[in-house]
Order: C-alpha cells, then sequence, then structure tokens
C-alpha cells in the first residue's frame, strides 16, 4: 500500500471486522494480491493511456486463467480509472460478485496514469 493512511483506512473499513490480528490481516492481503497477476500492458507503463475499462477486464481475465467476467469490475471517475476489482472468497478463489459489477465504470473510454514508485 502507498502511505500509511491507506493501510489505517483499509485497516478500520475491511480488517477490525475480519475477526483477524493486524499482522494476519495484512498477510492476507499481500497473499490475496500476489494471486492476481497485473498484465503487462499495464504493470510498469511510463505513460498515460487511454484505455476502455473491457479492455482492462478482458487483459486481466487473460493474465489470470479462472478469472471470469463475472468476478471482475472496473471502477472509474468521470475521465479516470480508479480501480479493479477482483472479488475472491476467503480461501482466495476467484469468485462472482454482482453487486461488484453493479458499480463498474460505463465509460466508454477511461484514463490510466503511469504506475508510481
Amino acid at each position: 500500500m502507498p502511505s500509511r493512511g491507506l493501510v489505517i483506512y483499509q485497516w478500520r473499513k475491511h480488517g477490525t471486522c475480519s475477526g483477524l490480528s493486524p499482522d494476519k490481516y495484512f498477510a492476507l492481503t499481500r497473499r490475496a494480491f500476489e494471486k492476481i497477476r497485473i498484465p503487462p500492458q499495464f504493470e510498469h507503463t511510463t505513460k498515460w493511456q487511454t484505455v476502455s475499462p473491457p479492455e482492462v477486464e478482458n487483459a486481466f481475465r487473460v493474465a489470470n486463467p479462472g478469472l471470469r467476467d463475472e468476478m471482475i469490475s472496473v471502477t472509474c471517475d468521470r475521465r479516470n480509472l480508479r480501480e479493479v476489482r477482483i472479488c475472491m472468497t476467503k480461501d482466495l478463489e476467484f469468485r462472482a460478485c454482482p453487486q461488484v459489477d453493479r458499480q463498474a465504470c460505463r465509460a466508454p473510454r477511461v484514463s490510466l496514469p503511469p504506475v508510481r514508485g
């Protein structure tokens, strides 16, 4: 996570009700992150890109065998991609999540900033 403030926010929003200690919660978060393969075209970008949400979802499905349409969603603000949300079970297996898809980006194209750090 890129900042101490984000770590604290994530713990308060998600970790405190997980039933896990902070150490175990963040270890599980790390394992979930390591399970996801970021597509090469998004992993180390140094320039702004313009993409469609379906292009992003498809790239993640190709890079992550077993990931299907109903298991992933892209969110955006008016012009920028904000998040790629991938749903998983407590055992870190991909799972369907129609509630996440209802919040998906409906913009035809969005901007994707370069990767920081």
